[in-house]
């Protein structure tokens, strides 16, 4: 199957497009090349692909392609609260363009990278499923859900869109983001001897390891049609439904002599779920997570230790909102995030 896939420079395509190719699919990449940069170890190696900004695809792009996996979008909160507006233009309407684009070009299947974050305060100790209301809290969850609507909207006998909506993602990537609670909590216990958790602790956070992400993408990519047609999926593990505090123990386990520290000085984030992940196994059988949050905290601080990280790299090179900043202070991409010819 010729596989389109967006965000391939990114922290989850970049561990994505190898478990793709290894199934046997030919895989094209599409990025605006904004963080291709931020790697931490070995640069790995990219299946052929285009620099071109998601707002700028085009049929060409699209034509030839059997499905498309859309990962690209100006990712996390901050960065989303930062520009609003740009969230809504990159994630929501050149997402909606972009399918648009592939369902005319003949595309028959559009697995579209949404995210827990839609279920935003829900609050409570219950399992969430995908039929649970949904709460965005921020313009990155909300830019999810408008998605997500259009799509369906799109949906008919030809085209089948699938939504994916991950769990928090946590993980070693060659390009690496510290931006995300474990990845960020292993590098702060590391680079300083505490875990420094700055909300009360208490929120529910599900976390689902980038490589599973990979995994169930490449199983919803050849499901049944019937199986996952226009339907949506929580992606991760119940087992790594765990709160905020929960991960801060997991860490200084993971990293000898470190000390956790919850300062509480941001409160408590309305931010809190617990998902539940059975409709994707029931879908794909055979499909489940193989990662616990434990067995993630232990391969980050392997990785930080075994390729160097430094302060600067992992608050500066491994943090989006900062990567940004630096381009737009150098100049080199405008206001609205793109390149500077």
């Amino acid at each position: 199957m010729r596989v389109l896939l967006t965000g391939h420079q990114g922290y989850l395509g970049t561990v994505m497009a190898p478990v793709l190719a290894a199934a046997g699919h030919e895989v094209v990449g599409l990025d605006a090349g904004l963080f291709a940069d931020c790697v931490l170890g070995p640069s790995p190696a990219d299946p052929p692909g285009q620099r071109v900004d998601l707002r700028d695809v085009t049929a060409e792009h699209v034509a030839g392609v059997d499905a498309v996996i859309h990962l690209a979008a100006l990712s996390n909160d901050p960065l989303g609260s930062l520009a609003p507006e740009l969230t809504y233009d990159i994630n929501h309407h050149a997402s909606v363009r972009l399918a648009r684009l592939a369902r005319d070009a003949g595309v028959r299947r559009f697995l579209y990278a949404s995210t827990c974050s839609v279920y935003g305060a829900a609050g409570g100790d219950d399992l969430v499923a995908e039929d649970a209301p949904l709460r965005p809290v921020t313009p990155y969850a909300e830019s999810k859900v408008r998605v997500e609507d259009d799509l369906h909207a799109l949906s008919d006998g030809d085209f089948s869109p699938v939504f994916m909506r991950n769990a928090t993602a946590f993980g070693y990537s060659p390009r690496l983001r510290a931006d995300i609670v474990l990845n960020n909590l292993v590098g702060h216990a590391l680079l300083s001897g505490e875990v420094l958790v700055l909300s009360d602790g208490t929120p529910w956070r599900p976390l689902v390891h980038a490589a599973d992400i990979a995994r169930a993408f490449a199983a919803a990519l050849t499901a049944p049609r019937e199986a996952v047609h226009d339907r949506a999926f929580n992606i991760g593990s119940e087992i790594n439904n765990v709160t905020v505090a929960e991960i801060a123990g997991q860490v200084a386990e993971a990293v000898s002599g470190a000390k956790v520290v919850i300062t509480g000085e941001t409160g408590a984030d309305p931010r809190s779920y617990r998902v539940d992940f059975s409709r994707f196994r029931a879908a794909v059988p055979g499909f489940d997570c193989e990662w616990t949050v434990k067995q993630g905290a232990l391969e980050l601080a392997d990785a930080y230790r075994k390729h160097g990280l430094t302060r600067e790299d992992f608050e500066r090179r491994f943090t989006r909102l900062a990567v940004l900043r630096a381009a737009s202070d150098a100049g080199t991409v405008d206001d609205t995030l793109r390149w500077r010819r």
